[in-house]
């Protein structure tokens, strides 16, 4: 749970390292040293090259590294301040940064017959991390485990018990790992092309994260099965929220979000039709601030950020944002990036990809 801006600060700070303050300019740095919070996400130059930044809440860019291609999601340990930049399905890399700049960037690379599926999570401790995966030739998804204590290794791997693995992310605990099976099968000799709209398998797994066992698995009704779970965040009290994307008829007005715990049901969230219908019937991020007791989601498609009661499912604010993109928790609300360049109240000359992460 987050404790305050200062202690956030200080604690990105303590992670950085003298190094990397000693390495900014001194706009860069005031920009630091004035952060309520502060965020990394990948990002798009206008010559159509890539990278990862870290940026400041008021949306104000700090420090930039190079990415050989376009990046997706991202993972941050705040045990050992690393962070992971998750190549574009179907891309094949990973690479991970050391905010101290006491080592060189790590380029992890998907095993052959697998590419990563843009999405990962560092174990609480920081010593693995899990990557979703796909199989594409056996078409199931997988999770990939590596070892950050040994340059990041692959050791081993899960079944993610469905297709079109996504978003996963692991408990407070540690000891499982929650999964967003979107149901769609691809395959890189077609590229992006989803290739199953008419049969899709939408589903929600825990597994456990020592053994890959499965502890729960939840398929969606048939009248839901073109409605793709994509991402996913969990709360202070352990209910997981999960956000989809619906794949069948335009006219239809499915629910897009929805929460469970373990043992539990699913349960959707009953959104106004009017925010249904701003959302263009995709969630494309969703982020808890458990600070506040809120849900963050947002969509590019009309161009919309909306927040939620994590209690009720209640919509508590809805914002017009072009092209909106990532969401993280702030100091305070919620951090919205977008397409376009704007992330909060900053607009940069670069094209924000669709995940930002906070870094603590």
């Amino acid at each position: 749970m987050w404790r305050g801006k200062a202690i956030d600060r200080r604690g990105f700070l303590k992670a950085a390292g003298i190094s990397f303050t000693a390495s900014l300019s001194p706009r860069s740095l005031m920009a630091l040293e004035r952060a309520d919070a502060v965020y990394a996400a990948g990002f798009r130059e206008s010559d159509g090259s890539f990278g990862i930044a870290t940026i400041s809440e008021r949306g104000e860019i700090i420090d930039r590294a190079s990415l050989p291609a376009r990046a997706h999601g991202l993972a941050h340990s705040s045990a050992t301040g690393r962070t992971v930049a998750f190549a574009r399905r179907p891309g094949t890399f990973a690479m991970v940064f050391d905010l101290s700049r006491q080592t060189e960037p790590v380029v992890i690379t998907s095993p052959e017959g697998r590419h990563f599926y843009g999405h990962g999570h560092f174990s609480p401790n920081g010593a693995l991390l899990y990557a979703s995966e796909n199989d594409f030739d056996g078409n199931r998804g997988m999770i990939g485990v590596y070892d950050a204590r040994d340059k990041f290794r692959r050791i081993g791997e899960f079944d993610a018990h469905g297709i079109g693995t996504h978003d996963m992310t692991v408990s407070d605990d540690g000891t499982l790992l929650v999964i967003a099976n979107g149901g769609i099968e691809t395959h890189p000799d077609f590229g992006r092309t989803k290739l199953n709209l008419d049969h899709m398998e939408p589903s929600l797994v825990l597994l456990d994260a020592g053994t890959g066992a499965l502890v729960q698995r939840h398929g969606l009704p048939p009248a839901l099965r073109q409605l793709s779970t994509r991402h996913l965040d969990i709360g202070a009290d352990g209910r997981i929220w999960f956000a989809c994307q619906w794949e069948g008829p335009r006219n239809a007005l499915p629910p897009l979000a929805g929460w469970f715990s373990e043992g539990e049901d699913l349960s959707f969230v009953s959104l106004p039709e009017e925010t249904t219908i701003r959302l263009g019937n995709y969630v494309g991020a969703i982020a808890v601030n458990r600070r506040e007791g809120i849900v963050g989601m947002t969509s590019p498609v009309i161009g919309a950020a909306v927040t939620l009661d994590a209690g009720t499912g209640a919509v508590l604010k809805e914002e017009l944002v072009r092209d909106a993109a990532g969401v993280a928790p702030a100091a305070s609300g919620i951090a919205v990036s977008s397409y376009d360049g704007q992330f909060n109240e900053t607009r940069s000359k670069v094209a924000w990809d669709q995940h930002i992460v906070r870094l603590a």
